[in-house]
């Protein structure tokens, strides 16, 4: 999957790019920023981990949560009510995101495709990618953490551990935030970027 990142750069005629990634996305942009270090401008990683074993697993109720599984032939409405109760246990508790936003977008995404065999191929990709510690420090990049202290799923520690593992990465952790991207926290996430951007000598225009 890092390979096919730079692979979209090729397509695009994009020589180097600030790559960011969240969660699994952050492990993905680790190991390009790793590997591709000549197309990469900066790494962000956000709710990520190195990967390392001996980092804390999830809390118990969210893990019950991931591996559970809808009622068979389940209509999206019964969907839906399952993945809101999953994305209000993993979610912002410092910036909650009000139920009914919550429903529509869980539907509409629902709607547009629904492929439950993701999820397991996500969890199986994750755990098949191994420790990255040693493949982290030979990042030489701006490297920015971020990463909340209220994340039930990618505990806080794991963030903690990236920076420690990148050479000169800093890290910020935002107080009450879990592990999504609720619409309170955007404010607070793209400052942080776009400061990132800035400090690494090729920010965005406008």
């Amino acid at each position: 999957m890092a390979a096919d990142s730079v692979g979209v750069l090729d397509a695009l005629g994009i020589k180097a790019a600030h790559f960011v990634g969240v969660s699994l996305g952050g492990m993905i942009a680790q190991t390009a920023a790793a590997n591709y270090p000549k197309r990469c401008l900066s790494l962000t990683s956000i709710m990520a981990s190195s990967g390392d074993r001996r980092l804390p697993n999830a809390k118990l109720k969210v893990a019950r949560l991931m591996l559970s599984r809808p009622p068979a032939r389940a209509s999206v409405e019964q969907l839906t009510d399952h993945l809101v109760r999953l994305f209000e246990a993993i979610g912002s508790p410092g910036f909650p995101t009000p139920r009914a936003l919550l429903r529509e977008r869980l539907s509409g995404g629902l709607r547009r495709g629904y492929h439950p065999q993701g999820t397991v191929q996500q969890l199986l990709a994750i755990v098949a990618s191994g420790d990255r510690s040693a493949q982290l420090r030979t990042i030489a990049k701006p490297t920015l953490i971020l990463h909340g202290d209220s994340d039930p799923l990618v505990r806080v520690d794991h963030g903690i551990d990236c920076a420690r593992k990148i050479p000169r990465a800093q890290l910020k952790i935002v107080p009450g935030m879990g592990h999504d991207l609720a619409p309170g926290l955007l404010p607070i996430l793209s400052d942080a970027l776009v400061g990132h951007f800035r400090a690494s000598g090729a920010a965005p225009s406008g």
